[in-house]
């Protein structure tokens, strides 16, 4: 589990491609304070392994679903990353809740100044923005962000120039594809309410249902 706030922006040194694979090696600081083989590192928000480190940097495979579902394919060595460990038990909860298990991708429509704030407005698919709320929580390339707007095409969120500088938000132009994870909360709720049909309970067994649900104004 992650928490999107960023540790440190690191370098992709060398990305080894197989036929459907991958193999990164990101040169980082602050990640390697205390790193083993088998942590989990977010990587622009996608969890990877750590399978092999040095005192200046970390390896880590990526497989093929992971290339389909997520940005990391358009990687080129020079290319800065997000990195985030992954969150310590006695640790500051300081975003929201991240998986690192990237939903799907997104394209950067719009980035606009506004005094202290800069927008960032990002196109996504319907099946992204059914579990976008405004004012709820999204991670971008692994930054928990707030959603300041959200419509049928597109949402927007506000970012204060620190996140932005400390961040490869400062790399992002229009075009670009971002990884975009929704609130995990709003999966799960949408899951519990509408169960497999051999799941379902049966009207008689006093189950709770969306009809229930509905009915008493939930």
């Amino acid at each position: 589990m992650f928490t999107g706030i960023v540790e440190e922006v690191g370098t992709l040194k060398a990305i080894r491609k197989g036929p459907h694979s991958a193999v990164l090696e990101i040169a980082a600081q602050v990640v390697l304070e205390d790193i083993h083989l088998g942590d989990s590192i977010a990587v622009n928000g996608v969890c990877l392994t750590a399978t092999s480190f040095t005192a200046a940097s970390f390896t880590a495979d990526v497989m093929h679903e992971t290339l389909n579902r997520s940005a990391l394919a358009a990687l080129r060595p020079g290319s800065r990353v997000n990195l985030e460990r992954a969150m310590a038990a006695n640790g500051r909860f300081g975003g929201h809740i991240v998986a690192g298990h990237v939903d799907g991708v997104g394209t950067v429509q719009n980035i606009q100044r506004d005094d202290n704030a800069i927008w960032y407005t990002i196109a996504a698919g319907p099946e992204i923005l059914r579990y976008v709320v405004e004012k709820g929580s999204i991670a971008i390339d692994g930054i928990s962000l707030t959603v300041a707007r959200v419509d049928g095409t597109s949402f927007a969120i506000s970012a204060i120039p620190h996140t932005v500088a400390v961040t490869v938000l400062a790399d992002r132009k229009v075009g670009d594809r971002v990884n975009l994870e929704t609130d995990i909360i709003g999966k799960y709720v949408e899951k519990l309410l509408q169960p497999a049909p051999e799941a379902a309970p049966h009207p008689a067994s006093g189950g709770i249902t969306r009809e229930f649900l509905t009915r008493y104004g939930f």
